[in-house]
Formats: structure tokens, C-alpha cells, sequence
């Protein structure tokens, strides 16, 4: 019989690469989309009067109305619609202002 003498790896070898496994799941993944929610519900909070916004569902429209948890967008002339902030995912002001800075 053969004796087989390859050694095990160390328990703390195996606990670094652990902790090397979070470490980089929280800076490549986890850590950015906290980051981008804070953006967003600032965003959010900052909406006033006036403002161009695009909600989840695609609509384009301007903020006409701000409260604590709605808001009103004005999508035509004579079209009115109310909307939970939660619903809005960009500032299309801001956005524009940014695309013609490049």
C-alpha cells in the first residue's frame, strides 16, 4: 500500500479565504447598492416643484404637487396624476443637465 502523505491545509488558511470571499462580495456587490439606494431616496426627498422626473412604469411627467409621501405629476396639459414617491426612479432634470455637461 501506498502511504499518502500530502498535509491538510490549515484551519486558519481556510478561515482567511473565508473572510477574503466577504470581503469582496461586500465591496463588489453589496456595498454599491447601498450606495445607490442613499442616492435614490435622497433623490427622492429632494423632488420639489417644477421638477422632471421618469417613474418605474416608464411615464415622464413634471412634479406640479410635493407631500410627504406623494406626489403629483403633471403629464399633459390637462392630465393629472398622483404617484407615491417610492414610484419615482429618476430625476430627468438632473439627468439632462448631466448629458449635456459631457
Amino acid at each position: 500500500m501506498f502511504l499518502q502523505t500530502a498535509q491538510e491545509p490549515s484551519s486558519s488558511l481556510n478561515l482567511i479565504f473565508i473572510v477574503a470571499i466577504f470581503a469582496i462580495f461586500y465591496f463588489f456587490m453589496i456595498r454599491p447598492q447601498n450606495k445607490k439606494r442613499k442616492q435614490i431616496i435622497a433623490m427622492r426627498e429632494g423632488l420639489k416643484k417644477g421638477d422632471q422626473v421618469i417613474t418605474t412604469g416608464g411615464i415622464h411627467g413634471k412634479v406640479v404637487e410635493v407631500k410627504e409621501t406623494t406626489i403629483v405629476l403633471q403629464i399633459d396639459a390637462s392630465t393629472k396624476i398622483k404617484l407615491d414617491k417610492s414610484s419615482v426612479s429618476l430625476d430627468a432634470t438632473t439627468k439632462l443637465t448631466e448629458e449635456g455637461a459631457k
